[in-house]
This record gives structure tokens, sequence and C-alpha cells, in this order.
């Protein structure tokens, strides 16, 4: 077909993703604004904590995306059981997965202390932690679920329940931080109570739906009866464990950015966040686009239609440098004005006003990357993404960011600029492989 029907068909997919993406951005803004309004020390301990645990979120996300690929071949050969079977085996993996990381995170936790940050930050730092700590695992609960949803091309249901943890969410930042409605006041630790019970809200809702809706019944009694041998464990993990290392080493260079951004202080971490934050506005909308190009690629990969992975590959490129583009007009033109959202802070908005150019330069190899990584998620050969990810973010973009960042060279501002170097290593990496994988046999 020809790429009108292509754009139509992502688009459908992605457009309910896109929306939860969005909800998932006006949160993060939201506990942003509330958070940076209360203190500016608030804001820079939720800007150390949320870049630690992006390792964490990360990882355990990437994890969930393996099963994507799997249910979308299954799917394209309506093999309804076999889904739920498959599901039920991502589910048992990811929880010990997630139980994992949790307790890697909690030796995080007792070190946290010697991790360079100000003195006066860690007594927010520290109960912030635990809170994020015990959100672990219903993230990953909910991934799982999320993706054979997205799998079997019903993206419009997660999205509803995202929207309504986030309503909820926004809802508990406004009584707990501040104490409204007889609600004690908790600053940052309102916060993070507030984000947690949204967290659980969302996988015990969905799971609910899984198993109680008719629509799904197959797919529940694949769920709950049909019987899954050691191949599937082994494909799950095949396809789930390399997603998962490429997001930690890409989330990591970012936590790695701002652990360094943290060594000049409270202030230049504190823009550091409102950057960050500003900048998950492109990559959560090219990440919905991805999705719905993986989705699409491992449909084909189902029917064996090589021509057909690229043809969609290209089409969901296509829409994501649109959207690229779209997101760097906005932050110039609107991106100090974004800034203002988060704090009166002056000395905070002056350093992050600085930062819009590298801002906006880096979002051309961050819409590459996430397009070609989704791609080459759906046609399940995955394993070059561990190294490709290992090469881009750990030898190419530590070092960048490290050097760049010093005071005496460019520091916060090299920090932000250092991003590209990564992202653009990965972005032509991950079309090359994609390419690659899908060329046709001679």
């Amino acid at each position: 077909m020809g790429f009108f029907p292509a754009y139509r068909r992502i688009a459908s997919l992605g457009l309910p993703i896109l929306v939860s993406q969005l909800g998932a951005i006006l949160v993060a803004f939201a506990d942003n604004i509330m958070v940076g309004r209360y203190t500016t020390e608030s804001l820079a301990s939720a800007s150390f904590v949320n870049n630690v645990f992006n390792v964490a979120v990360f990882c355990i996300i990437g994890f969930t995306y393996g099963l994507t690929p799997l249910v979308g071949a299954l799917y394209a050969r309506s093999e309804h059981v076999s889904i739920g079977s498959v599901t039920r085996v991502a589910m048992w993996l990811n929880t010990a997965f997630a139980l994992a990381v949790t307790l890697v995170m909690t030796v995080v936790y007792f070190n946290v202390h010697r991790m360079g940050q100000p003195a006066e930050l860690l007594p927010l730092i520290k109960p912030y932690f635990l809170l994020y700590l015990c959100g672990l695992l219903p993230v990953s609960l909910y991934g799982v679920l999320s993706q054979w949803s997205y799998g079997i091309g019903r993206t419009a249901l997660p999205m509803w329940i995202t929207l309504g943890a986030n309503l909820l969410n926004i809802l508990g930042n406004w009584l707990l931080i501040y104490g409204h409605c007889g609600f004690p006041e908790l600053g940052l630790y309102g916060a993070g109570l507030s984000t947690l019970t949204a967290r659980w809200l969302c996988p015990v809702v969905l799971m609910a739906v899984f198993l109680r809706a008719r629509r799904f019944k197959p797919y529940s009694d694949g769920f709950l009866k049909a019987r899954a041998g050691a191949g599937t464990v082994s494909r799950v993990w095949r396809t789930s464990f390399p997603v998962s290392l490429q997001l930690t080493f890409e989330s990591g260079s970012f936590t790695a950015a701002a652990i360094i951004v943290g060594w000049l202080g409270a202030i230049p971490l504190a823009a550091f966040q409102i950057i960050v934050i500003v900048g998950t506005l492109g990559f959560c909308i090219y990440y919905s686009i991805a999705s719905a190009i993986t989705i699409c690629v491992a449909n084909a990969a189902g029917t064996g239609s090589r021509g057909e992975m690229r043809h969609m590959a290209w089409a969901g490129y296509h829409i994501i440098l649109l959207l690229a583009l779209a997101a760097s007009v906005t932050f110039v033109t609107a991106g100090r004005q974004m800034m203002h959202l988060f704090t009166e802070d002056s000395a905070v908005l002056a350093l992050a006003g600085t930062l819009i150019f590298p801002l906006v330069l880096y979002q051309l190899g961050d819409a590459t990357q996430i397009a070609f990584s989704g791609a080459l998620r759906g046609t399940s050969h995955v394993m070059p993404m561990l190294w490709i990810a290992f090469v881009s973010y750990v030898i190419c973009g530590l070092p960048a960011t490290y050097i760049l960042s010093k005071p005496q060279v460019l520091g916060t501002y090299g920090a932000i600029l250092s991003f590209s170097v990564a992202l653009f290593a990965a972005g032509g990496l991950f079309l090359y492989y994609f390419l690659k994988v899908t060329r046709k046999p001679e």
C-alpha cells in the first residue's frame, strides 16, 4: 500500500498512545510545577531522585517491551489463546525482574549520601526515594498488560486508564503538597504519595478488565489455563532483556548527567530538571508513534513480509520527523514561557533559558533513534540493540557528558549538549541494523 494508508494505520494506533503520553507529560509538568513552586530545594531533590530512578523505571519498562512483538506476530496469525499464555509468562518474568531491580535500588538508597549531592537536600531526597521504590512493581505489572493491549491493537484501553490515574495524581498533589481541604501539608513527600497511589491503581484496573471483559475471554482463558513450555519463557526473555538493557543504558546516560550536574549545585540541578521535563514533551510524543511502528512491524513480521516491515517503519519515521519539527518550534518560541511554570527563582530561570539551543539540537537524533529502535523491536531481532546502546550511551555519551559539563568547559550547557552525541550515534546504528535485518534474501 502507499504511504497515506500507512500513515492512517500508524496514526490510528499511535493516537491513543500519544494521548496517554501527553497525559504523562501533563502529570510530570504538574508534579514539577507544584513542587517547584513549593521550594527550589524540593525541585532539586525531585530532579535527583527522578533521574536516578529513570534508570530503574526504563529498565523495567524496557523488559515489558519484549512482549509487544510476540503478541503482535501471534495476533496477525489469530493465535489468541497463545497470546494469553505468553502474557502470563511475561507477567511472572517481569514480576521477578522488577523485584530484582527494586533490590538493587534499595542498595542505592543506603548509599545515596555518597553520591555528592548538596547536604541540605538529603532530608528531602531520602523519604521521596523510598516512596518511589515502592512504585517499581506496579510499573512493571501495568507495562506487561499495556503491551498485551497494544499488541492486539487495543491502544485506547490503557489510554483511558492512564488518563484517569493522571487526574487522580494531580488531585493528590494539590491536596498533599500544600495541605488543602484538611489534608496535611507534606511537600515533596506528598507528591510521592500521590504518584504511588496512581501507579498501583493502573495495573489493578487493567487486570480487572483483562480478566472480566467478555471480548477478551480468549486471551484470559489462555492466561489462566493454557500451558506454556520452556520455549515460551526463553522467547520472552530473549526479546525482553536486550530491550531492557538498551533503555537502561539510554536512561543511565541522563541519570549520570543529573548526578554530574548535581556536583555543580542546587541551581544548576533545578535548571537541568526543567530542561529534562520540557524535553520529555518531544520524547513521549515520538515514543507514541514508535510504539505504533513496533505493532505494525510485528504484524508484518508475523506474516513474513519484509517489504511491509520497511514500509511501515519509514511511514512512522515521516510522522515522527514532523512531530520533531513541531516540538523544536515549540521549544524555540515558547520554551522560556514554559520554564516560568516550574519556578519563580530568577537564577534557575536565567540558567534554564540558556539551554534551549542544545535541547533543540538533540531532537532529530532522539526522533531517529526512537523510531528505528521501535522498528527493530518489532522484528524481534533485538540483540543488536544491546551493544548499540552500550556503544552510543556508555562509550560515546558518558565521556562527552563528563568532559563538556566541567565548570571550566561548558557546565550545565555542556551536559545538555552531550545528549546529541549519544542520540545521533544511536539513531544511525538503529537505522543501519533495521535495514540489515529486513533486507530481502538474495
